[in-house]
């Protein structure tokens, strides 16, 4: 796990140099705010989103999401009990959670109706679930209490904030003391090689693919315009600490296409 950049001053002007670049790139034209925008590029791609998801990482986004979970226990120093899954889309990360916490209650919470349309139908298929719930909201602004879980997770959805510093904020806010917030988020590569392959493949292929499946032309072109445009490793945990949090460390997953991002308040 590697801990946040040697030099401060320049990590944090670089993170507010890409912070604003993400914050201001858009999923379709400029003017209306960008969570809107969110919202509607989601319910749009929702019924073509988990096989696009597989598809983009190449199956790998289950070996990431497990490693992230490893980390978070490993942080937190036990089975978590009451869990918030932010921006949780189809609920692919709270089901994959259940399996591993069988015992711990699970919220997800998304702006997209479409989306949790999809997570719900999933739902329904363990018709004597008790513990896991799924809400309909805004991430700046979640209809929770403070103190109300013991883990925060967030896969793929953190440069999708229209405020990424008071998205932590809240997130954090949900948290109790001594809580882990876990982040896994699409970064690029920094070697030369991979970076190439990695530009091929997100500007050529998942543009195309996205178009052909989802129907929205615009939606997958987004993604890698949003993950270049968004703060990534150090950048971001200095983000992460400039919301309160504490004990912020990344770590860079093979082919480095994948960063996860660990925190305790």
């Amino acid at each position: 796990m590697t801990e946040k950049g040697i030099d401060n001053d320049a990590g944090s002007m670089t993170g507010h140099r890409q912070r604003q670049g993400a914050e201001s790139v858009m999923p379709y034209t400029p003017g209306e705010a960008k969570g809107k925008q969110v919202e509607s590029m989601f319910d749009s791609i929702a019924p073509a989103y988990d096989f696009m998801n597989a598809c983009m990482s190449l199956g790998m986004h289950t070996h990431w999401r497990n490693h992230a979970l490893r980390l978070a226990c490993r942080r937190l120093g036990r089975v978590p009990e009451d869990v918030l899954d932010v921006a949780t889309g189809t609920g692919d990360l709270v089901f994959a959670m259940r399996r591993r916490y069988p015992h711990a209650a699970i919220t997800g919470i998304d702006l997209s109706g479409g989306m949790l349309e999809i997570a719900r139908r999933k739902l329904q298929e363990f018709p004597d679930e008790r513990n896991i719930s799924f809400l309909q909201g805004d991430c700046m602004d979640m209809p929770i209490p403070d103190d109300s879980f013991d883990m925060v997770t967030v896969a793929y959805g953190v440069r999708n904030f229209e405020d990424m510093k008071r998205g932590y904020a809240e997130m954090r806010r949900v948290l109790r003391p001594g809580g882990v917030l876990c982040v896994v988020e699409l970064s690029q590569p920094v070697s030369a090689i991979p970076l190439l392959l990695y530009k091929v493949y997100t500007r050529g292929f998942i543009p195309v693919a996205g178009r052909l499946m989802s129907g929205d032309p615009r939606a997958y072109s987004y993604l890698h315009e949003s993950i270049e445009a968004a703060p990534q490793r150090s950048a971001m945990t200095a983000i992460m600490e400039s919301a309160g949090l504490r004990d912020c460390t990344w770590k860079s997953l093979f082919p480095g296409a994948v960063c996860i991002y660990l925190a305790s308040k």
